[in-house]
């Protein structure tokens, strides 16, 4: 078992775990440091300070409730579906790949590729904010047509580490 430490495209600390369970299975497990609560806390101060402004200007009580509740409710779907602690692929050598994501509300998303549906694993580039970043993806093959590539399955979708 190996950690090392990264750094992806915003500079930002990432983890790198490889567990070898045997000769014909590996883990590899990408995972970010929790989530800052001076982040939440600047978030949360310029939502309601911009509802207070907008409170004073019109002496609408309205704008106050709305801004609590869509500032409680947005920090609820963040943590539910965007924020991913942790991310692994598990390589099973001949049967497949399982990849999966932990959320920071508990949720987990694990999915299954067989072996015979990847055609490949390659290392792809894309133009992102003026930069040309690189990420690890899948080719899956077209069923009806072997030299074709059905769908792209990007992997480590948590943080883009610098390559």
């Amino acid at each position: 078992m190996t950690e090392e430490e990264f750094s992806d495209i915003n500079g930002n600390t990432i983890s790198l775990d490889c567990q070898s369970h045997s000769e014909f299975c590996k883990e590899f497990t990408v995972s970010v440091p929790k989530l800052s609560l001076r982040k939440v806390m600047n978030y949360t101060c310029a939502v309601w300070l911009t509802a207070y402004a907008v409170f004073f200007a019109t002496d609408n009580t309205d704008v106050l409730s709305a801004a609590i509740i869509v500032t409680l409710v947005g920090m609820m779907l963040h943590l539910h579906f965007v924020k991913i602690d942790h991310e692994s692929m598990l390589f099973i050598g001949s049967l497949g790949i399982q990849i999966s994501a932990s959320y920071a509300s508990g949720r987990e998303s694990t999915s299954f590729i067989e072996m015979s549906k990847v055609k490949d694993i390659v290392i792809n580039e894309a133009i992102y904010m003026q930069r040309v970043i690189y990420y690890l993806c899948i080719l899956l093959k077209e069923p009806s047509d072997p030299d074709g590539v059905s769908a792209v399955v990007p992997l480590f979708q948590v943080k883009d580490p610098i390559m």
